[in-house]
């Protein structure tokens, strides 16, 4: 399959999430973004359209973020400081937003999303 198809199958995937699923000032969106490189998670009110909280392997007060790639290692730090960001945001219940990324037992996703979990936010 051409790179282009499999992107424009992807967008289409995203798209159709993004219809069901849709954040509030309770429950924002968590929304999950994997690259060649990076993870970056986003904690979103879609209703005044503006990001309450995030995390991702970017960011500078990230311990260690010049080794952190896009595997399951990574994933599980960047759920930790994700839970502490939301926790320091006030958020304590979530909208999973996968961003297209297909969810497989024991896979980035389910890693991160575990971590999450075990940082006290409920989905």
């Amino acid at each position: 399959m051409r790179p282009e198809q499999k992107r424009k199958i992807e967008q289409k995937r995203r798209w159709r999430i993004r219809k069901k699923v849709q954040g509030t000032a309770e429950r924002p969106r968590m929304s999950v973004r994997f690259t060649g490189r990076n993870i970056y998670v986003q904690f979103i009110d879609d209703q005044v359209r503006r990001t309450v909280a995030s995390a991702s392997t970017r960011h500078k007060a990230q311990a260690d973020r010049d080794n952190l790639k896009s595997n399951k290692a990574a994933a599980e730090a960047i759920g930790k400081a994700a839970s502490e960001a939301a926790k320091g945001a006030g958020i304590e219940a979530v909208v999973f937003d996968r961003s297209g990324s297909r969810y497989i037992k024991g896979g980035k996703i389910d890693v991160l999303a575990n971590a999450v979990r075990e940082g006290g936010v409920k989905f």
